[in-house]
């Protein structure tokens, strides 16, 4: 045993295990997923995918290429711009809205300027990314107080034929009752004018 060892193993001991404080794989699974679901990951993605597939498809080397619309400035630009809003719909989640909407219309645009929007596979990467990151919404948090909703069925005593049980309750629930409406407002006894 040499002096180097001892210190290695003592390093070793002192750290608790991984088991034990939720540092393992699971855990960086975990994150990362609880990550990934806090933004549009997935139309951020295919939205950065279509922007390079485009910019790839400008430069390649086929001996037809079609050169629809403005080339020069234009044909690159979209392409670059698209591949930007797919990094930062991922990158800044609450300024989705904005991000999807320049990335459809810069991959309806990319038709006239980059070789049909890089024949066609960029383009359809970019809409189906710009579409997820625009109906993306975040996770709502309950707010403090309230308990979490439930599905009614899921806390009706159910037997095992699977007959509700009849409620303890027999009365019918309170029907709110009808708001007279009178020339076009409405009236709770009070004159709203």
């Amino acid at each position: 045993m040499t002096d180097g060892d001892i210190p290695a193993r003592a390093g070793r001991a002192a750290r608790p295990p991984a088991r034990l404080t939720g540092a393992g794989p699971g855990a960086t699974r975990r994150r990362w997923r609880a990550w990934r679901r806090s933004r549009p990951f997935w139309g951020g993605l295919l939205v950065a995918l279509g922007g390079a597939e485009i910019l790839v498809t400008l430069r390649a080397p086929l001996p037809v290429i079609l050169h629809i619309g403005p080339q020069g400035l234009a044909g690159y630009l979209v392409p670059v711009i698209l591949l930007l809003c797919g990094v930062l719909l991922v990158a800044h989640p609450p300024q989705r809205l904005f991000y999807a909407l320049v990335s459809l219309v810069l991959a309806l645009v990319s038709w006239l300027t980059s070789n049909l929007g890089g024949f066609f596979v960029g383009l359809l990467l970019a809409l189906v990314g710009g579409c997820l990151a625009f109906a993306w919404t975040p996770a709502r948090k309950p707010r403090p107080g309230t308990a979490p909703a439930t599905h009614p069925a899921a806390t009706d005593p159910v037997d095992p034929v699977g007959d509700p049980e009849p409620s303890a309750d027999p009365e019918p629930p309170a029907v709110p009752e009808p708001i007279p409406v009178t020339e076009g407002r409405h009236w709770r006894g009070v004159d709203q004018t």
